[in-house]
């Protein structure tokens, strides 16, 4: 199955305490309102990623769509910084940890969330409220959100081989699902059987001798 990486969320240490409010009136892309809430927030461009600055160095990046995109993202936000805070050190070699990775896939396939609910234990469906269903994989520990249009969003998975893995298992699931019910024009690749024409036959009429 296809998929595309659309999020990825990880997190990383300067080993520097922060100076928050400083960086703050500093750089014009930090918003700081502590107020509200303990860590600046940081909008780089280029990559287009957003992070999360705390007093402690610690940093949570979001937004990229690579692995490459995190890294061009630490560096160019600890020098940033180090301009302003000599004590933080430009970073040259990236240590950092993806948290969550969130991707998107496609099933080609119109699905049947009620029959899928109805016989999956792991699966909560309410349309009343979301038009999704929530299926959840134990192994790999990860959750896909399901819809009608066979589009899938998948979350929780810490390495793209873990997301695979994720998405295989949902699509064998479902399968088994679809085997006991198809959707009209969905059969997951199962051949429907042809129906036989119904052949009517013509009797010859019977020649009457005369005598």
């Amino acid at each position: 199955m296809k998929y595309q990486i659309v999020n990825l969320v990880a997190s990383a240490n300067l080993n520097a305490t922060l100076d928050l409010y400083n960086l703050a009136i500093t750089i014009p892309d930090i918003e700081y309102e502590p107020e509200q809430f303990p860590g600046a927030i940081l909008k780089l461009k280029e990559p287009k990623v957003s992070m999360l600055l705390f007093k402690n160095g610690k940093l949570i990046i979001s937004g990229a769509s690579s692995e490459e995109q995190i890294q061009q993202g630490i560096r160019k936000a600890s020098k940033l910084i180090h301009e302003i805070q000599k004590s933080v050190k430009v970073v040259s070699k990236v240590e950092y940890e993806v948290v969550n990775l969130v991707a998107t896939a496609n099933l080609n396939k119109n699905l049947d969330l009620f029959q899928i609910a109805l016989k999956l234990d792991t699966v909560e469906y309410e349309p009343e409220q979301f038009p999704g269903a929530i299926l959840r994989i134990m192994d790999p520990k990860i959750t896909l959100l399901l819809f009608k249009n066979g589009k899938v969003i998948c979350a929780g998975a810490k390495r793209e081989e873990l997301l695979r893995k994720g998405l295989r298992k949902a699509a064998q699931m479902i399968a088994e699902v679809n085997k006991e019910s198809t959707l009209p024009g969905d059969n997951f690749g199962v051949e429907k059987p042809k129906r036989k024409r119904a052949t009517t036959k013509t009797k010859t009429p019977k020649t009457v001798k005369k005598t």
